[in-house]
């Protein structure tokens, strides 16, 4: 008779144990001559050596399939027990990671891809364009896969608290209850790709941090994944600061559209400063998405090519003015 004790320290031990326990419930059916107590994120066994050493096995294939694809059913149970190869998903060479459910995150336009395959090449990525087009999201999914891959310890994922029309000071509660709305386009992101437990988990432990960027001033980030997001609203200070944080055997990604930057008129965006310095610097790249990378309702793409329009037509109306301006100033000079 011996004992043994199994740590679930990848997958979700929800999804492990399955709704009510169901999974746990079927194991102890299929292993009759061992006993199973499941406490936590543990599991104790106790039985036969060669009982015990099959249910080890058929333990570690669970928890790597739980891993990889956040889920977990009685067909795919059985399957390992009885030694096959559970029905595989097609993987897609687009595929970044399964998420929530199993739901397949995949890179679905030309940017998006483009993004991926730098991302295996360079340190720095700079990813900018309109609402939509994925930036954020695909750069989630990375960072998720890296630390899922052990490439990286931790992810830390940032914002500048710039308002967008109402004031910090308006909004309830505490400093973090005031930021917490600034930073909630990224929790939603996370929550599509980690099961709720192991987020939990994970930021009580500090493995995903998120912080507005004012909170990042003097920090090294060494083994990290760092993201800046909605870098159009870092004034040149805040961007410089931000991208010299960059410690040993990290990746940084930055996302921003510069037809939203909130900042005073007067103030120039550390984005567009960014991206003149940094053009020719080895081991950084940037991806451009447009208006056709946009993933969400098709409304959204022909709201912000309206938007582009109008941009357009009003600049254009402003060139004639000043080139009218001009020509009747320089009347005026000539009848003088």
């Amino acid at each position: 008779m011996v004992e043994k004790i199994f740590l679930i320290e990848n997958a979700d031990p929800v999804i492990f144990y399955g709704l009510n326990n169901s999974n746990i419930a079927t194991l102890k059916n299929l292993f009759p001559k061992i006993k199973i107590v499941a406490r936590g994120d543990a599991l104790k066994c106790s039985g036969e050596e060669s009982e015990v050493a099959s249910f080890e096995k058929v333990f570690y294939q669970v928890e790597q399939h739980c891993a990889k694809f956040n889920m977990l059913d009685e067909a795919t149970l059985l399957d390992f027990i009885k030694g096959r190869e559970p029905e595989s998903k097609t993987d897609s060479s687009d595929l970044i990671i399964y998420g929530v459910s199993g739901k397949p995150i995949i890179a679905r336009t030309p940017n998006q891809k483009k993004l991926v395959r730098l991302f295996a090449k360079k340190e720095m990525i700079f990813a900018v364009g309109p609402a939509g087009s994925g930036k954020t999201y695909m750069a989630i999914a990375l960072a998720v896969r890296a630390l899922k891959n052990r490439e990286v310890r931790r992810i830390i994922l940032s914002r500048p608290a710039v308002e967008a029309g109402e004031k910090l000071g308006f909004l309830p509660g505490d400093m973090k209850e005031k930021i917490d709305p600034y930073l909630q386009p990224l929790y939603d992101a996370l929550q599509d790709m980690i099961p709720g437990a192991k987020l939990r988990d994970f930021m009580e432990n500090g493995v995903i941090q998120i912080a507005p960027l004012a909170f990042m001033r003097g920090r090294t980030l060494n083994d990290a994944f760092i993201i800046l997001d909605e870098a159009q609203n870092t004034t040149s200070q805040q961007i410089k600061m931000f991208l010299t944080r960059m410690g040993m055997n990290s990746k940084v990604i930055v996302t921003g559209d510069m037809s939203q930057i909130d900042l005073p008129s007067h103030q120039k965006s550390g984005l567009v400063d960014a991206l003149q310095i940094l053009e020719h610097v080895d081991g950084i790249a940037k991806v451009e998405f447009g208006v056709k990378d946009i993933v969400r309702h098709q409304l959204v793409q022909r709201i912000v090519e309206a938007y582009e329009h109008a941009d357009e037509k009003r600049k254009k109306m402003q060139k004639e003015e000043t080139s009218d301006s001009n020509n009747e100033e320089e009347s005026k000079c000539k009848t003088k």
